[in-house]
């Protein structure tokens, strides 16, 4: 994709994971999916001052809505999607959660913290980098679980497409607002047993 095909606020995020965001490192390092890489994007540092948090979510509401996607809650695993969440949450008046990495082992023991999502209720799916996926999907699957719909699933940044063609087979509106041709990284190739 061609940077001129996005929209000034997605342009601006750009520029914001460029400099906040991608570290291009001395040795590679292993990533959450297991890969290899020498580039490192930090969504969470990029956007840690909230003028630039506030640009990412209104970019991917712009984005979201423009395509004909409403939702009325959006949440995602933890950690990748907290800060995502409630930002949009502020932007779009809506609810926002958190879907834990293990259920509780007290207490309630749920799965899903801050908004109570279930039948009726329209999502908007969040992660801050994707590589394979396995985190984005392993918060589909709690939300399924409960009954609400996904409507559509957002990222920052997709470092490989591979996400892209699983959410179309689960008929799933995907919008990585950032990919790696765009930040001039190579695309991180899967390995075997990939995780996220």
């Amino acid at each position: 994709m061609d940077t001129m095909q996005l929209s000034p606020l997605r342009r601006e995020l750009l520029e914001i994971l460029k400099e906040r965001g991608h570290r291009r490192l001395d040795q590679p390092i292993r990533l959450a999916s297991g890969a290899m890489s020498s580039d490192f994007i930090d969504g969470k540092e990029a956007l840690a001052e909230w003028r630039h948090l506030r640009l990412a979510c209104e970019a991917i509401v712009e984005t979201v809505t423009e395509a004909g996607h409403r939702f009325d809650a959006v949440g995602g695993l933890t950690l990748g999607a907290d800060a995502l969440a409630v930002g949009i949450a502020a932007v779009h008046d809506c609810r926002w959660f958190f879907v834990r990495k293990e259920a509780k082992k007290r207490g309630t023991r749920r799965w899903v913290e801050g908004a109570q999502i279930g039948p009726g209720d329209t999502v908007l799916l969040v992660d801050d980098v994707v590589t394979t996926g396995g985190s984005i999907f392993k918060a589909l699957d709690i939300v399924d679980q409960t009954g609400a719909t996904t409507v559509a699933a957002v990222t920052l940044v997709d470092r490989s497409g591979l996400a892209g063609p699983q959410f179309e087979q689960r008929r799933i509106g995907y919008y990585p607002m950032i990919t790696y041709d765009l930040l001039g990284i190579d695309p991180v190739e899967p390995v075997a047993a990939a995780a996220s």
